[in-house]
Parts: C-alpha cells; sequence; structure tokens
C-alpha cells in the first residue's frame, strides 16, 4: 500500500499544481466552458485522491484490503481528470469521449469498496 499511498499524495500535490496553473494561466485563456471542464477535472483529481489515501488508511487499520478499490480509484481519475484536461488545453471535443470511461472506473472502485467493506465488516 505504500505505493499506492505515494500516488495518492502525487495525486493531490498535483491536482493542487494544475488548479493553480488554470487559475493563473489558463483563466484569460480557455473558455469559460472549457475552464469548468478543467476546473472539475482539478476537483475530482484531488477528491479521489483523498479517497485514495482514505482506503489505504482502512486497509492498514483493519484487517480489510482496499488494495484493488483504490487501484480502480486512481485509474478512474487518470482517465477521467486526464481527459478533461486534455479536452479544456486542446478543444478536441472528441477527447472527451474518454471522460465517461473514467467515471465509470471511479463508480465502480466505490462500489467495490462499499461491498467488500460491508461484507469484511459486518
Amino acid at each position: 500500500m505504500k505505493k499506492i499511498a505515494t500516488i495518492a499524495a502525487l495525486m493531490m500535490a498535483t491536482g493542487i499544481a494544475l488548479g493553480a496553473f488554470g487559475a493563473h494561466g489558463l483563466k484569460h485563456r480557455l473558455s469559460p466552458e472549457l475552464m469548468a471542464a478543467f476546473n472539475t477535472g482539478v476537483q475530482y483529481q484531488i477528491y479521489h485522491g483523498l479517497g485514495v489515501l482514505a482506503l489505504v488508511a482502512l486497509s492498514l487499520y483493519s484487517k480489510v484490503s482496499l488494495r484493488s478499490e483504490a487501484i480502480w480509484l486512481i485509474l478512474g481519475a487518470t482517465l477521467f481528470s486526464g481527459s478533461l484536461y486534455l479536452l479544456a488545453v486542446s478543444g478536441i471535443g472528441v477527447i472527451g469521449m474518454i471522460t465517461p470511461i473514467g467515471g465509470s472506473a471511479l463508480i465502480l472502485g466505490w462500489l467495490l469498496a462499499a461491498k467488500k467493506l460491508w461484507q469484511e465488516m459486518s
């Protein structure tokens, strides 16, 4: 879980850096719609970085291993947020087709975590 915790911390650090870049470097270069997409990517990246850290903490302080669920969240956040970043800076709309795949991976990760926690902690 050490690698996963490190990835989660890096997700949050890069999310903060990208948020600052968006606020200071892209604000006047992107349309309001593309800026909103970029900011949504930042928010989801940071939220799910925190979520991954929560799963790591639960795994460390309980008997439940949530490694695969954390990996789904990392994959989902990368696809979801990454596609929004690329869409915002490139303006290529077809990139937005990747976003729902990332969102689905995020949903799956949380559902799998809920199922495992329900089964293992009952």
